[in-house]
């Protein structure tokens, strides 16, 4: 278990950075805060858990990024990358019923990354270019995305589709080790080891049904009668306080609910389907993920009145919900402000005022991503930027690698007349997202500045410059060093 391969820790972490480039520049690719909030409550737990047990190294605890990605893809698939990436579609946290579902998906995927059996598959392509490596296997999460064999062929440079896709293709030994080590992570994490096998029921139904491309995890990961036969054996034997994980679920049904809701309407394009989901609000006592779907859908179809009149209806059953799920719904209002026309469309004279405290409260609170989000940016539309430098610099400083948060603290920087600083934000959110040559140019643009600054003005603001200068020099460096590697 564990076995080193072919990459060690730092080439296989640089190799995984290359792919999750191309991943972020993706059309598809989808940063959304409330969801990912919502995947970090169940991540969290199981990387903790994964430490816990020994099956993440001190070494590869730091190493490695450990970080998810988010697709808009309405397939159900969630795939592990070199490095610590993980990669997860809308699909999937639409199609499962419980958290507990998608915690064995992310717990299985944590342990392909923590046994090294991506670094021990690439050993099968040691003599191909770290690039070229790459880019095969962008190849082969496109051919398990594509249902067209002419894309998937053409997915990969030089023909080599075949040796691409067994790249996300696990070995037997490897998918059991996974469920095996991935079940006692997720319990150890406090989920319901039942979780995994109401999943593999989900992938079996779909596996009879022939899949038609809607279960592309299914293609990287088969699902076989001895994988199922061991999880039910193992649930079977187990005591219930074992299944259980914990007393206290992670991440609550409520939750759950309304999140699973807001990813069906963001992965889906269909206007056919908003309206629905809209028209699904008229029906009588409407649930809170029912009202949720609606508001979304409402502001997708451009119609405001309609997404605060679901946001009322939610806002009433507040005090049913437990914190998790009351803090979602109270951010979704936050949210609907915050859309094009939406304030003139606020019912009620009290709103304003109401969630710009609310607004307030979160950004200070900072319990999570969307909060910090969506508060800063609500007090930003209000005029108020000089109540949220503070908070959003203290989150970076926990978070260096948050390119929405930067690029929130560019606005905010903006605002209070200091443009060196906002060029300086917005290229460390290039720099979140691994575009050194896109962070280079605006610091190049932000030095140009700060000349002409110089020319005209003598407070000019030395010391920022000095530190703009500094990181141009160090990203110019990195960019070198990254095009060496690539050659050799």
């Amino acid at each position: 278990m564990g076995e080193a391969g072919a990459l060690d820790l730092a080439a296989e972490r640089q190799l995984g950075e290359r792919i999750a480039q191309q991943i972020f520049r993706d059309p598809d690719f989808l940063d959304d805060p409330l969801l990912d909030d919502y995947l970090q409550a169940i991540w969290q737990p199981l990387l903790a858990s994964a430490r816990a047990r020994g099956d993440v190294a001190p070494e590869l605890a730091e190493r490695f990024a450990w970080r998810l990605m988010l697709s808009r893809e309405a397939s159900v698939n969630a795939f592990a990358l070199p490095g610590g990436y993980l990669g997860v579609h809308l699909g999937l946290l639409a199609t499962v019923t419980t958290a507990d579902e998608l915690a064995s998906v992310l717990a299985h995927e944590l342990t392909h990354v923590s046994q090294r059996h991506i670094s021990r598959m690439i050993e099968r392509q040691d003599k191909q270019a770290p690039w070229m490596v790459a880019a095969m296997i962008l190849g082969a999460l496109a051919a398990s995305a594509s249902k067209n064999t002419d894309v998937v062929q053409a997915a990969v440079v030089g023909g080599q589709a075949v040796a691409a896709q067994t790249q996300l293709n696990f070995s037997r030994d490897m998918e059991r080790e996974a469920d095996r080590v991935g079940y006692n992570v997720m319990t150890g994490a406090g989920f319901d080891g039942n979780g995994f096998v109401t999943m593999f029921h989900k992938l079996e139904k779909a596996s009879r049904l022939n899949d038609d491309g809607a279960f592309p995890y299914l293609r990287s990961h088969p699902l076989t009668t001895e994988r199922m036969a061991d999880m039910q054996s193992r649930v079977k034997h187990e005591s219930p306080a074992a299944l259980q994980g914990g007393a206290v679920a992670p991440v609550s049904a409520q939750w759950h609910a309304l999140m699973s809701a807001r990813a069906r309407v963001l992965s889906e394009p269909s206007l056919a389907r908003w309206r629905a989901w809209l028209a699904d609000t008229q029906a009588p006592a409407p649930s809170a993920a029912v009202w949720y779907a609606g508001a979304l859908s409402a502001l997708r179809l451009k119609q405001p009145a309609d997404a605060w009149r679901c946001v009322q209806a939610l806002w009433q059953q507040i005090p049913t919900m437990d914190a998790a799920a009351a803090q979602a719904t109270r951010l979704l209002a936050l949210e609907v402000w915050l859309a094009p026309g939406a304030a003139k469309a606020m019912p009620g004279a009290a709103w304003p005022n109401q969630l710009l405290g609310h607004a307030r409260q979160a950004l200070l609170g900072a319990q999570g991503r969307a909060p910090v989000v969506l508060g800063a940016q609500t007090l930003l539309a209000q005029g108020q930027s000089s109540e949220v430098v503070g908070p959003l610099q203290l989150w970076l400083s926990s978070h260096p690698a948050d390119a929405m948060v930067w690029l929130v603290l560019a606005q905010a920087w903006q605002a209070q007349g200091h443009p060196l600083r906002a060029i300086r934000a917005e290229a460390e959110a290039r720099v979140a997202q691994f575009d050194l040559g896109g962070a280079i140019d605006r610091l190049s643009a932000a030095r140009e500045l700060g000349r002409e600054l110089g020319r005209t003005q003598r407070d000019a603001d030395h010391m920022e410059l000095s530190i703009i200068d500094t990181r141009y020099r160090q990203l110019v460096q990195q960019q070198r060093e990254r095009l060496q590697e690539n050659r050799r």
